[in-house]
């Protein structure tokens, strides 16, 4: 009970599984829009500063002439405007002609002239002062100067890194916003979501209100497409369940009612017997014998219409269960004056698949019948067919039969047709087999015999 209890308390409810299930998906596309949030805000920063960058570069590269085989320039001021903001980078920049500096930082990080492409800028991160920089740079190829002119401009990379911070700090504000509203708005959805299981609950939890257990399918309404299922198997479980239960009651009921007459013959001849009286003896061997048959047959009755989950068949050969029948009911055929014997056409088996002690309960109760209900020096013969995919089984006798209006009535529990004038029994030798025939999937007939009574019982053969 407490390992039941601790279960539950670790069981995580449908309602967090749900808000899990939901979160989940939503947490990891949010952390993907962050990263490649952060790799365009990157590239967009990058290309933004680098276009000015890059015309601060065009700006000065502009005023590089050739004046008396000199390079003069002009640094106009509006160039180095360009490249000012609030975080205060520092801007530099150099002008050399092959390996001569003519203005500027000479220790700048210079290039490779021979890999920079002449008249096309080229940005390229380097690290200056202890500082990471970013370097815009372009060759120049001008008449009379022997070497190439390389211009370069470079800053620091605060004001990037500042722009960088504002962009992704707002993405990422704007998504927990999102994620925000979307948690206020998804517990209503998961209950209203949720909604058709708590009736469900509510339809179930009414049924223990009641004085009497209700097993009737469940009155719930339209159902949702998922909860369909549980709803019919739910159903089908009080269906087996109401079976159970109604055949209990069944057997009880029948149990008393039947169990009252030989009970009752008990109580009298034993008062006789105590009075002396050797017949009352004899009496109650036979009340004993009647009491005893009865108990079988019930509860081989119990045994046949029994619900739940069936158990794997067997294969079975009915010659083999055919003869086991007739050791245990020869003795009761001799008393009777009756012939039993076995009529099967060749020597193979005749197997079938199906339940070794229904079917021997069900034939045994048919040869107790036409043993029964037969005449004195009559017959009463267990019959064995095969043929292709199908099996025969029939118990024919030589006594009185069934009239064919009455033999849908003499399957019913307890139905004497001879009433108190014919031979002492239950009634429920017929209903037995019934029973049996319809858990084994078989087929039951009932002919005349011209005399007697033939039942017949076509059982598909065993595949093995």
């Amino acid at each position: 009970m407490m390992n039941e209890t601790a279960k539950q308390r670790r069981a995580v409810s449908l309602r967090h599984r749900l808000l899990a299930a939901m979160m989940g998906p939503l947490v990891i596309p949010a952390l993907a829009l962050g990263l490649i949030g952060w790799v365009l805000i990157a590239d967009v920063v990058r290309r933004t500063s680098d276009r000015v960058l890059g015309g601060a570069l065009g700006a000065i590269a502009e005023t590089v002439q050739v004046e008396n085989g000199e390079v003069t320039l002009d640094l106009p001021p509006a160039a180095f405007g360009m490249l000012e903001n609030s975080e205060r980078d520092n801007v530099y920049y150099r002008i050399a002609v092959g390996g001569r500096v003519v203005t500027g930082y000479a220790d700048l990080p210079a290039p490779t002239i021979r890999g920079l492409p002449s008249d096309q800028p080229r940005f390229r991160f380097a690290e200056y002062r202890g500082q990471p920089i970013r370097i815009a740079e372009i060759r120049r190829d001008l008449p009379r100067i022997a070497g190439p002119v390389v211009v370069q401009v470079a800053e620091t990379l605060e004001n990037r890194r500042a722009l960088e911070r504002g962009l992704m700090t707002a993405l990422l504000i704007g998504e927990f916003v999102l994620m925000g509203i979307v948690l206020l708005l998804i517990r209503p959805a998961l209950q209203w979501s949720l909604r058709p299981l708590a009736e469900l609950r509510t339809v179930i939890e009414a049924r223990d209100t009641r004085a009497a257990p209700d097993l009737s399918p469940l009155q719930t309404g339209p159902l949702p497409a998922e909860l369909q299922p549980l709803s019919r198997s739910f159903d089908r479980l009080l269906a087996r369940l109401d079976y159970a239960t109604t055949g209990m009651r069944r057997f009880t009921a029948d149990a008393s009612h039947q169990m009252r007459t030989p009970l009752s013959v008990l109580k009298v001849q034993v008062a006789l017997a105590r009075r002396g009286s050797h017949e009352a003896l004899r009496e109650i061997e036979e009340a004993t014998d009647r009491l005893e048959r009865l108990l079988t047959q019930l509860l081989a009755l119990a045994r046949a219409d029994e619900a739940g989950k069936q158990p794997p068949f067997e294969r079975i050969d009915l010659r083999e269960v055919s003869q086991a029948v007739i050791s245990r009911r020869i003795r009761q055929a001799i008393d009777a004056d009756v012939e039993l014997r076995l009529d099967c056409e060749g020597d193979g088996p005749f197997c079938i698949d199906g339940h070794r002690t229904l079917v021997f309960e069900m034939l045994s109760n048919l040869v107790d019948n036409a043993i029964r209900y037969n005449r004195r020096g009559g017959e009463a013969t267990i019959g064995l067919e095969m043929r292709e995919d199908h099996a025969w089984l029939s118990v024919s006798d030589t006594g009185p039969g069934i009239p064919a209006a009455s033999r849908d009535h003499a399957l019913d529990r307890f139905a004497r047709l001879q009433g108190e004038q014919g031979p002492a029994g239950s009634g429920l030798g017929l209903a037995i087999v019934k029973a049996v025939v319809e858990r084994l999937g078989a087929r039951l007939e009932l002919h005349d015999a011209a005399p007697g009574l033939r039942v017949t019982v076509t059982f598909i053969a065993s595949q093995g």
